[in-house]
């Protein structure tokens, strides 16, 4: 028991920069509180003693500001940084070293009975907002950007972001190897951002082109509308995808 509680309490040191020593972190973080609280729940739970678990979780609720149902089943090396707002369903399933941060949902689609809320494997970082709904399965490593909204699986390594979430590739997710706070990174690379520069870049030249025919068809006598065609700002589209 000892052992567990002091890995919970080396996690966050691990993990969040601010923390200074251990009894700040014992008395002043909501994330462990919190854990402390589900660990007890969730063994009422599976000892069928399902109003006392709730209870706990509804205390819990009340203190920490989060909300976790006590059936959830939540691996070790659990965080949760900041905590306010953050909502884990009676069905999720949370692997070892995961890592989430305030406004966070982890929601089901469906009112029938069963598995309806998502899985995370182990090593997840899920950004601060992110709504993840579903029973799917976010693999192993992957992280899901702040205020993402995430209705479908999410292979391992992976980072999605946007709405409905889209998986780019995250060379730059990680932070000197380690860990990414928010679960994204300034130079990730976005297939929709390229997709709009290419077609930037195709206009551009289409433009250059149609200007060179026009000169030519001027220089041999052809008659052409002189007036001028709209100039497209392709600064202005460059900073809006950037």
């Amino acid at each position: 028991m000892f052992t567990r509680l002091k890995e919970e309490i080396a996690v966050v040191f691990d993990r969040d920069p601010a923390a200074r020593n251990t009894w700040e972190v014992v008395t002043c973080y909501p994330g462990f509180h919190a854990m402390l609280f589900h660990r007890l729940a969730h063994s009422l739970w599976n000892a069928g003693l399902k109003w006392l678990a709730r209870l706990v979780s509804h205390l819990s609720r009340w203190l920490t500001g989060i909300e976790i149902h006590p059936g959830a089943t939540i691996g070790r090396r659990f965080f949760i940084d900041h905590g306010m707002g953050v909502v884990i369903g009676e069905t999720a399933e949370i692997g070892d070293d995961c890592t989430l941060y305030h406004g966070v949902t982890l929601g089901g689609t469906s009112w029938n009975k069963g598995k309806r809320h998502p899985t995370l494997a182990k090593g997840v970082v899920v950004g601060a907002g992110a709504k993840i709904l579903g029973p799917i399965t976010i693999g192993e490593g992957a992280r899901i950007g702040s205020n993402a909204v995430v209705v479908k699986d999410v292979p391992p390594g992976a980072t999605a972001i946007g709405i409905p979430a889209r998986v780019i590739e995250a060379e730059a997710a990680a932070q000197n190897g380690r860990f990414a706070a928010y679960a994204v990174g300034k130079d990730l690379n976005d297939p929709m951002a390229k997709v709009v520069h290419e077609l930037i870049g195709h206009c551009a030249d289409t433009d250059k082109r149609i200007e060179f025919i026009l000169a030519e068809l001027k220089r041999l006598g052809c008659k052409t509308d002189d007036s001028e065609a709209h100039k497209l700002d392709t600064n202005l589209l460059n900073k809006m995808v950037d």
